[in-house]
């Protein structure tokens, strides 16, 4: 009687195993193509792991299309520099020996610390250039040396004109133009021409008298 109990729970095994074992030995063609998940372009030679298949490893071409043989269940992981990994499962049943899939990685955005480059070499030289560094000037300082006298003629000789000071010199010019034109009419002394010709009549009566 307990040879035959043995003997039952063998059969049974066997004939579980051998239900078993032709899902293990199905081979399915798996294939697809990587893109990005937020711009939709592909990702070329991603490194693709079937951890179920002691870690065999293929990868994708320049265009980011894969394919390759897993056996259902094998875990597939799918890594890629500056993209998150991303593992899938195959499906214990499909109706095919075919199976396709759109990969869609995320940019893994790492925030690297600042890093800030000194001129110095050596502590002694950063010690002898800060001794002997100028500070800057404060606000008050520069508002001295920017209402200094040199500053304003500086900016005098350099600055153009705008249109009120423009008019304003033309109209003290015309004015004094003016007031010279009426000075030379009405007082013949301020004249240059009337006084050589004063100085001239004085010569010719003198000459006049002597004769």
């Amino acid at each position: 009687m307990r040879y035959c109990i043995a003997l039952i729970c063998l059969i049974f095994s066997i004939t579980a195993f051998a239900q078993q074992k032709p899902a293990q030995d199905k081979l399915i063609q798996f294939s697809g193509i990587i893109t990005d998940i937020d711009s939709s372009n592909v990702i070329p030679y991603v490194t693709i792991t079937n951890l179920s298949a002691k870690s065999k490893r293929v990868g994708a071409d320049y265009r980011g299309y894969f394919t390759f043989i897993v056996n259902p269940g094998d875990t597939i992981l799918f890594t890629a520099i500056g993209y998150k990994k991303f593992s899938t499962v195959i499906p214990q049943s499909t109706p095919d020996s075919k199976y396709t899939i759109m990969v869609k990685l995320k940019a893994n955005v790492i925030d690297l610390p600042s890093v800030r480059v000194f001129p110095w070499a050596t502590t002694e030289e950063f010690t002898r250039e800060f001794l002997s560094m100028k500070l800057a000037d404060d606000d008050m300082a520069i508002a001295k040396k920017n209402l200094s006298r040199s500053s304003i003629d500086g900016l005098i000789q350099t600055l153009p004109r705008d249109g009120q000071e423009i008019g304003s010199q033309n109209y003290r010019y015309n004015f004094d133009r003016m007031i010279n034109k009426n000075m030379v009419q009405t007082n013949p002394l301020l004249n240059p021409f009337a006084w050589g010709k004063l100085m001239q009549q004085i010569f010719d009566g003198d000459k006049s008298r002597s004769n």
